[in-house]
């Protein structure tokens, strides 16, 4: 039995690829697409920009590929924020605040959960954000804060429009009142963004919850939310709790809110860079892309979705102005 274990089996493990020839294989290499329950290959749902293929299920889509995607050729100016306070309350529950945060520096490689930049989007100049909920739940705190804040200002200087992905779960509470106080200040910093003519068009990603949608998320010119996107103040299971009755079904998706008025349009994610640089080229008074042949021909309602685009931006008191000169 020895002489099996240990001469044997060694020589046809090195005949079929060496003594380490057993693969290692990522945990992530299949992943589970929530709503069917089917195994979808990561290389395939990348690919599908993190959409599954036949479900049609938007995954969480990471934050800097969601700029990569946006801006011409993947190539963009990446915006730096002023430095903040780490912990400013020295709180601690049952793990320090600093803890926290090391720990998702550690998993992200960011400082915190806002990551911006400036680039060309169809040839625009723009200014992109995206909240990343992988961040503690791209919570909102006092980093994030002067990031959002920083970036609208850096479209203002630019006389570029401003595109903001979001998702988070609101304020950070961790940092208290310091968390909530971030919500006026960007309220003040959109308000400058739109004295200066600009749009700011916001899309509302899974989920988008808590103080950030009573505050920045609920103030652009235009509103369009990724399909099936959770969208609301209270979460769903507090509402149930609170009033001891059951939610409509769909309650607070972006399919529910459409309907009922919040949110301007619901764009796959397939559609949402084309359907933005439409929207920009309105609200700045820029003339439309000329279609190539086989785009025209090759994707199907492209006449509808641009009559869609013009009546989303047409029906916006946005009072958006073209750029100087």
């Amino acid at each position: 039995m020895n002489w099996i274990n240990n001469f044997v089996r060694p020589k046809i493990r090195g005949w079929l690829g060496g003594s380490s020839s057993k693969r290692e294989v990522p945990e992530n290499m299949w992943i589970t697409c929530p709503e069917s329950g089917k195994m979808v290959f990561y290389k395939d749902l990348e690919a599908n920009l993190w959409v599954v293929p036949e479900s049609g299920y938007h995954m969480r889509m990471p934050a800097l590929e969601r700029l990569k995607h946006m801006f011409d050729g993947g190539e963009y100016e990446a915006l730096e924020f002023p430095a903040v306070t780490d912990d400013p309350l020295k709180f601690r529950d049952n793990k320090k605040y600093t803890d926290r945060l090391k720990a998702a520096r550690a998993k992200t490689g960011r400082d915190d959960a806002i990551v911006a930049g400036a680039g060309k989007l169809d040839g625009l100049e723009a200014v992109i954000a995206v909240q990343d909920f992988e961040f503690m739940g791209g919570s909102l705190g006092m980093a994030a804060g002067e990031a959002i804040i920083t970036a609208m200002r850096e479209a203002v200087k630019r006389r570029a429009p401003f595109i903001f992905f979001i998702a988070s779960g609101g304020a950070r509470m961790q940092e208290a009142i310091l968390s909530l106080m971030q919500m006026p200040r960007t309220t003040i910093a959109v308000q400058e963004l739109k004295e200066a003519g600009l749009p700011y068009i916001v899309v509302l990603t899974h989920p988008t919850t808590g103080g950030v949608t009573a505050s920045y998320a609920m103030l652009g010119d235009v509103h369009l939310a990724e399909s099936g996107a959770l969208i609301g103040f209270a979460g769903p299971r507090v509402i149930e709790q609170t009033i001891r009755e059951k939610l409509p079904e769909g309650f607070q998706r972006a399919e529910y809110l459409l309907e009922h008025g919040m949110v301007d349009a619901v764009v796959t994610r397939h559609e949402m860079r084309e359907t933005i640089s439409r929207l920009v080229r309105v609200l700045m008074h820029q003339p439309a892309l000329a279609d190539k042949p086989e785009r025209t021909q090759a994707r199907t309602g492209q006449a509808e979705e641009t009559g869609a685009a013009e009546d989303v931006a047409a029906r916006e008191p946005s009072g958006a102005a073209p750029a100087d000169g």
